[in-house]
């Protein structure tokens, strides 16, 4: 029987590649700040806390980029440590991802919101 093969990797949080992976405290953390960081923004909308929709749009969209950094550190395990950097990479692509998704998101809404016929006029198409 080899001595190495338990004793060595039993406590061990790393795979060969310098993947981290996280433990059962650590996936209950990023679950409980998942829901934290749901639950506030809507609470925001819900309650219409904050004077303006433009400022809740904002406060919203900062949650749900702090969100998907927790996502990215607590379940993708992403660092700048392992694989040589390539998380780095592959966190510029999400950031960029991100910013091209939601800036895209709010110029439809706001376009679809300027240019919907109102609902006066619609009564009278039937």
């Amino acid at each position: 029987m080899s001595t190495n093969t338990h004793a060595a990797g039993a406590h061990d949080h790393h795979h060969e590649g310098g993947h981290a992976h996280s433990t059962f405290s650590g996936y209950m953390l990023g679950f409980v700040l998942s829901v934290v960081l749901t639950a506030i923004p809507f609470w925001l909308v819900m309650s219409g806390a904050l004077p303006s929709k433009q400022i809740t749009a904002l406060v919203i969209m900062a949650f749900a980029i702090v969100q998907i950094i927790v996502h990215m550190v607590y379940f993708l395990h992403m660092n700048t440590t392992s694989e040589n950097g390539w998380t780095m990479m592959a966190l510029i692509f999400t950031i960029v991802m991100v910013v091209i998704a939601l800036s895209g998101s709010l110029w439809v809404m706001s376009h679809l919101n300027s240019n919907m016929m109102p609902v006066h006029q619609m009564t009278g198409m039937k």
